[in-house]
């Protein structure tokens, strides 16, 4: 298996080149849907390379392919063709325990839906991975407090979601994706039912992870203005690549909401 622990927890700075050490390589990626006789190629031929610690945001109007690209790197689906490597490990070659581990242990998922318990606390549900994982409560009680904390919600640890804003939500999802210390954080829309500075202090959050603790973010969107965050962004168009290009004048979470002015109250 390619996730040997020292690989999953090397610290690797945000700018190190696709090419210098690849977490994610794919190779002629084709995906195909069959319903009866019609066929519907949702990829056609993909092929790119993300180093470790990159922040990649991937753009494509609705049928483009960008998130039937997310579900095969989230091991959520297999190609119909071509050849997915991550972190060394051929996906196609896994049987559906080793997926489901993977999935579960080494990438990160974000939903635009939050996926949240309703009736479960913050804590709780992060910790959902863990249960799966089989850990012991103490442990699991101490790292889902600990990723909270990081994404700022130490204080509403015993909060359900009902209680909690639409941001907070998010948070806690975030921190649910976090708490398996993955290396690979997979956000599908994560802003999409956000309202503007809700987005910009949720895209703060990617890029100081990315920043400070070299995680991979890849982020599907459709708003431009969220994917100048990223570090990079890939165009698909038709189930192909069309542009795959390093943001100029990226966007700095923290300077933009610094020029916001202050939130009003709830």
């Amino acid at each position: 298996m390619g996730f040997a622990q020292s690989s999953i927890c090397a610290a690797i700075h945000p700018d190190t080149g696709r090419d210098a050490d690849p977490i994610i390589e794919v190779e002629d990626l084709h995906k195909i849907y069959e319903t009866g006789d019609t066929k519907v190629h949702a990829l056609r031929g993909i092929s790119l390379k993300i180093g470790r610690g990159e922040f990649v945001g991937i753009m494509g109007a609705s049928g483009s392919g960008k998130s039937t690209f997310m579900n095969l790197l989230g091991c959520l689906d297999t190609p119909s063709q071509g050849t997915y490597l991550l972190d060394g490990t051929n996906v196609a070659l896994l049987s559906r325990a080793e997926l489901a581990r993977i999935r579960n242990e080494h990438v990160g998922f974000v939903f635009q839906g939050f996926n949240l318990l309703s009736r479960t606390t913050a804590l709780e549900n992060v910790e959902l991975p863990l249960i799966y994982a089989g850990m012991r409560a103490g442990e699991r009680h101490k790292r889902s407090r600990a990723a909270l904390e990081k994404v700022g919600l130490g204080d509403r640890i015993h909060h359900i979601p009902s209680q909690l804003s639409g941001g907070q939500q998010q948070r806690v999802a975030i921190a649910r994706a976090l708490v398996n210390h993955p290396s690979i954080l997979l956000a599908d829309e994560p802003t999409g039912n956000l309202d503007s500075r809700t987005s910009i202090e949720i895209m703060g959050i990617f890029q100081e992870l990315n920043e400070r603790e070299s995680l991979t973010i890849i982020l599907v969107t459709h708003e431009p203005d969220i994917a100048e965050y990223a570090r990079r962004v890939i165009h698909f168009r038709d189930g192909r690549v069309t542009r795959d290009q390093a943001v100029q004048d990226r966007r700095s979470a923290a300077a933009v909401l610094a020029r916001l002015p202050p939130a009003e109250d709830p």
